[in-house]
């Protein structure tokens, strides 16, 4: 009787792993998800053109989203928008990015340069820079090299500098290695990383750009990378 139970749970997990993996196996959905990761609401009409596919497609695409819990739907006034359900989606994205670029025979690179310098994973930034300042962190021991942990130097450190992280218990890792899909290397996750992006748009360091995941370093955030974590952002 318990090997029957057993091997219907084992039964289960497996459908739901099938049916989860579908969901992100129809290309017009993946590019939804995709557009999704610059961590904004978007229409279903913005979506449709992203995916290029009707109005009509796209919703069936979004309903099919919405009921596996990889989107959710918000309704303001008359207009609703989608986006995606949690960090833990886009962190299952963003290494599943890694996991393809990563499949054999090697493949060149073929991400638009601007992407690759800078862009925001979510709520975090990732590319060059901030795989950059992921060494960064590491080479000064304010981060454990795994990504898992902020030092009490770093937390000093950061503090110092007017960083201040949100309090209260959440379910989210407070710190992580994310594995960047470009340079297959860790750039800053969790809070800390959804902290430092969110801290660096309101010191005027970056500008993003609407409907991109795209980011720009302005002068100010050139020099201020340069002179407070010695890197060096492109103009």
């Amino acid at each position: 009787m318990t090997s029957l139970m057993l091997n219907n749970e084992d039964d289960e997990l497996e459908s739901r792993m099938a049916l989860t993996a579908a969901v992100m196996a129809d290309k017009s959905r993946s590019r939804m998800l995709c557009a999704l990761m610059d961590g904004r609401a978007w229409t279903a009409t913005e979506l449709s053109a992203v995916a290029d596919v009707s109005a009509s497609t796209a919703s069936a695409h979004l309903a099919r989203l919405c009921e596996q819990r990889f989107v959710i739907a918000l309704a303001q006034g008359r207009h609703r928008y989608f986006r995606l359900a949690g960090t833990d989606i886009a962190e299952l994205l963003e290494r599943l990015m890694g996991v393809a670029w990563a499949v054999p025979p090697p493949r060149k690179i073929s991400t638009p340069p601007g992407l690759r310098h800078a862009r925001t994973c979510y709520d975090h930034l990732a590319g060059e820079v901030a795989v950059m300042l992921f060494d960064t962190l590491v080479s000064r021991q304010w981060l454990t090299a795994d990504g898992e942990t902020l030092t009490d130097s770093g937390q000093e450190k950061l503090a110092g500098m007017g960083i201040v992280f949100p309090s209260g218990v959440s379910r989210r890792k407070f710190s992580c290695g994310c594995l960047d899909w470009s340079e297959r290397r860790y750039h800053p996750g969790g809070v800390l990383g959804a902290t430092l992006l969110t801290w660096f748009i309101g010191q005027r360091w970056i500008k993003t750009e609407v409907g991109s995941r795209r980011v720009t370093f302005t002068p100010l955030g050139i020099r201020k990378l340069q002179t407070e974590f010695g890197i060096k952002a492109a103009r």
